[in-house]
């Protein structure tokens, strides 16, 4: 039997205008333990996984012959990459990866946080965060940013940022100590016990002095049929992996 078929839906857009190939893999079949679930720290079957993620480097060669992804923390850590040979990439303790290297796919594993892409594309340089509310509250985006101002020369308004897949306000409801930690990020008008971590981002993002920002409108939890969502299944779901890279 040959390798299943990726599910992934992608931001055609950024193919077109700037070069890079972008998106995100979806649940496919639909159910826990039926679908395209590339958790690899979970309670699946680690064979059944591997399957999977063996499926995925296959989509993406030739043009991508190495894969950068980590063990995230929910910290603020971003790590640029200079250069990797062909093969896997794993770290420990990063939620973030940037590059200015071809043929490298950053990638990050997601099921309700928001995978955060960003492009120089006059410097041809890209960074991948994966936010959830720790991350947002802890400036893993102004982390990024200033990455990329450090390793590239590049200016924020230079950088182009979406927001992609993940759970939106209404189905993201948290307790005080989120919203403590949140603090004066949250907006005066946010719904009472709900955040939006898209909208905090995309505000974190003016404030840093990015100009040109999207947002998914897309939800993990409301479209669980086509995505992975940890809150909307109680913890049992598996994960999605959003990438981006400069193919060689």
């Amino acid at each position: 039997m040959g390798d299943p078929a990726v599910p992934r839906l992608e931001l055609r857009e950024w193919a077109e205008r700037y070069g890079v190939v972008a998106g995100i893999t979806g649940r496919g079949q639909s159910g826990f333990g039926g679908g395209f679930s590339l958790g690899l720290w979970s309670e699946e079957n680690v064979g059944q996984v591997m399957t999977r993620w063996r499926a995925f480097r296959a989509a993406f060669r030739p043009a991508f012959g190495a894969v950068i992804l980590s063990h995230q923390v929910h910290g603020s850590a971003v790590r640029w990459h200079r250069q990797t040979d062909d093969g896997w990439l794993v770290l420990d303790g990063v939620d973030g990866h940037a590059t200015g290297g071809r043929g490298v796919l950053l990638a990050i594993t997601v099921a309700d946080c928001i995978p955060v892409y960003l492009v120089v594309p006059e410097k041809g340089v890209v960074a991948l965060l994966h936010a959830g509310w720790r991350g947002t509250a802890g400036g893993i985006l102004e982390r990024g940013v200033e990455l990329l101002e450090e390793e590239a020369c590049a200016t924020a308004s230079s950088i182009v940022m979406h927001c992609g897949i993940g759970i939106c306000g209404e189905c993201y409801e948290v307790g005080s100590e989120v919203l403590a930690q949140l603090g004066a990020h949250l907006p005066p008008e946010a719904p009472s016990g709900h955040v939006d971590l898209r909208d905090l981002l995309a505000r974190q993002a003016q404030r840093l002095g990015l100009t040109e920002v999207t947002c998914s409108p897309w939800c993990s939890a409301h479209d669980r049929a086509q995505f992975f969502s940890h809150r909307a299944s109680g913890g049992r779901d598996g994960r999605m992996v959003a990438y981006l890279g400069m193919p060689a």
